[in-house]
């Protein structure tokens, strides 16, 4: 890493480890709230992809000397267009939601798998496909219950998923963090 990098790489670092963390967050409060009431549950998570949906892009824009913007870029539009979806139509049920989110959490696994065999070389890049793998379990999961159980499953499911989706980036920022110190 050349010395210009440095500073630019410790700042991104400190941004990338306070999103994650926020993202982690986002998600324990998501598996939180799995009881409360259907229509509380698609406001709150809702309100959860679309910031989540922007600690992406904003992880994706601290990240970008890593290669990481595109991915990172269409993960926050897929989760805010869905959460912006869910507020516009709040009534629309929890089936609904399920099927959305059984969908966005299938093609959040393809774009982690995507990055993470984009960036094969680093060794945390196997994070990426671990996150992808619980997350196309999450979405299968949701795809095959969602006519059953969708009351419980929603806030459980995409909490785990926002979750494990933090936890990767935060280990992937540590590792960044880590390199950059080594570098200096």
């Amino acid at each position: 890493m050349s010395t210009t990098r440095v500073p630019f790489a410790r700042k991104s670092v400190w941004w990338a480890i306070g999103l994650s963390v926020f993202m982690i967050a986002a998600g324990v409060l998501a598996v939180a709230s799995h009881l409360a009431a259907g229509i509380r549950d698609n406001i709150l998570i809702a309100w959860l992809l679309i910031l989540s949906g922007c600690a992406h892009v904003a992880f994706g824009w601290f990240a970008r000397k890593a290669g990481e913007f595109r991915w990172e870029l269409i993960l926050g539009i897929l989760y805010s267009f869905i959460g912006a979806f869910l507020l516009y139509l709040p009534f629309a049920g929890l089936t609904v939601l399920a099927v959305l989110l059984a969908v966005y959490l299938f093609w959040e696994s393809i774009l982690d798998f995507i990055m993470g065999f984009e960036l094969r070389p680093q060794p945390s890049s196997r994070w990426f496909l671990f996150d992808a793998i619980v997350t196309l379990v999450l979405a299968v999961t949701i795809w095959k219950t969602w006519t059953t159980d969708t009351s419980w499953m929603i806030g459980a499911l995409v909490g785990v998923g926002m979750l494990f989706s933090g936890i990767t980036r935060l280990i992937v920022s540590l590792a960044a963090r880590s390199a950059a110190i080594t570098a200096a």
